[in-house]
């Protein structure tokens, strides 16, 4: 399992000594990156932060349905779609979170950023949310897309505030 997978990561790298640990994902990425910052089983496999681009953050709407049968399976039952929706797992405890969006995506709306970030403040985790006009789904670094390419220069100074 994909989730298993990262924790497994995370947990060696806390061995190897690094003592500051961040995730980053896109779309589908960005949901197993905000599942993994969001349910560590174990304190070592506890993140500092997190960046999510276009990320899926809920299961709970129908929105990209294709990534929740991919990530999910067809017979997700209501449970399990909420025990994987990012929004529904935030607590007070949560790490930061920097995420970015378009709202021009046509495959995962930017309501899923918006969800996210609504669990993040009534938390009152730190959290920084960028939506740009203009953009397609899968930018990745976003260079040469107009305004969404500034998102890289905006997390690196938003990881100076909490890295």
């Amino acid at each position: 399992m994909p989730l298993d997978a990262l924790q497994s990561e995370i947990t060696d790298r806390r061995a190897a000594g690094h003592s500051k640990i961040g995730l980053m994902g896109f779309s589908a990425g960005g949901h197993l990156a905000g599942l993994a910052a969001l349910t560590p089983q174990t304190s070592e496999q506890g993140v500092e932060f997190a960046i999510l681009g276009y990320a899926i953050t809920s299961m709970q709407t129908e929105t990209y349905r294709p990534s929740r049968l991919i990530l999910l399976g067809d017979d997700a039952s209501p449970e399990l779609r909420r025990t994987t929706s990012l929004d529904a797992l935030v607590t007070p405890q949560s790490p930061p979170f920097f995420m970015w969006h378009t709202a021009e995506d046509p495959y995962v709306p930017p309501e899923h950023t918006y969800r996210l970030a609504a669990s993040l403040a009534r938390n009152d985790v730190p959290h920084a949310v960028h939506v740009f006009a203009h953009g397609p789904h899968s930018l990745g670094l976003a260079a040469g897309a107009r305004e969404a390419e500034r998102w890289t220069g905006m997390a690196w100074r938003w990881l100076g505030e909490y890295v």
